[in-house]
């Protein structure tokens, strides 16, 4: 979690929570503010990381981004979590980044972005891809963050740079940065319709979707 002034990071915090972390959050955004000098009423927008990743997880943490939206009649920008992983990679313009998660299920969430003198460009969408499809798109060149390499070896074979999330975890000041250039943008997202970035069905829908016997 974290705040910030333009491009410039305030206050950053992150700590590790339960399962569900509904009641944890409230605290966390006090402890931010605190640490930036901040308050609830000083705040000019929210930015929220909407996914791919935990289906419980982004609920949850959506639904509170909300909450304080409309409580605080405040725009809110929804930032991809991929995204948001890649733009914390420190790495040469022209360099090709893949943020890969683990999804479960023999899945990867992965997306593809170029870094520029002054960002990201994104190259492909967000996506679930089986470990070995996505092996055969990465080679020495590329940059891999993220937590998929650990699941599934395969993905470190071609030799790319690889990130774990124990060294480049998710940071919320670059979740807020990214979020608040969306808002200089004009690039508010509508509240009442924001729903998380799911990428693939739930195990429970996949179940449903299967005939029965």
């Amino acid at each position: 979690m974290g705040v910030v002034d333009d491009d410039r990071v305030l206050a950053e915090l992150a700590e590790p929570t339960p399962r569900s972390h509904v009641g944890v959050l409230p605290r966390l955004v006090d402890a931010v503010l605190a640490r930036a000098g901040l308050g609830w009423a000083d705040l000019d927008g929210l930015a929220v990381s909407i996914g791919p990743g935990s289906f419980t997880g982004l609920r949850i943490g959506l639904g509170f981004a909300k909450g304080v939206a409309y409580a605080g009649k405040l725009p809110i920008a929804a930032v991809p979590t991929l995204e948001a992983l890649a733009a914390g990679v420190d790495a040469a313009p022209g360099t090709t980044i893949w943020a890969v998660l683990d999804a479960r299920m023999r899945e990867v969430y992965a997306a593809s972005f170029t870094r520029t003198t002054d960002g990201l460009a994104r190259r492909t969408s967000d996506e679930a891809l089986a470990p070995d499809a996505m092996a055969a798109r990465l080679d020495a060149s590329c940059v891999l963050v993220g937590d998929a390499v650990d699941a599934y070896p395969v993905l470190g074979t071609a030799g790319p740079r690889v990130l774990r999330l124990d060294t480049h975890p998710p940071r919320g000041g670059v979740v807020a940065r990214l979020g608040a250039a969306r808002l200089r943008r004009g690039e508010a997202a509508d509240v009442g319709s924001l729903e998380p970035a799911y990428v693939r069905a739930s195990q429970a829908e996949l179940a449903q979707q299967r005939p029965s016997r």
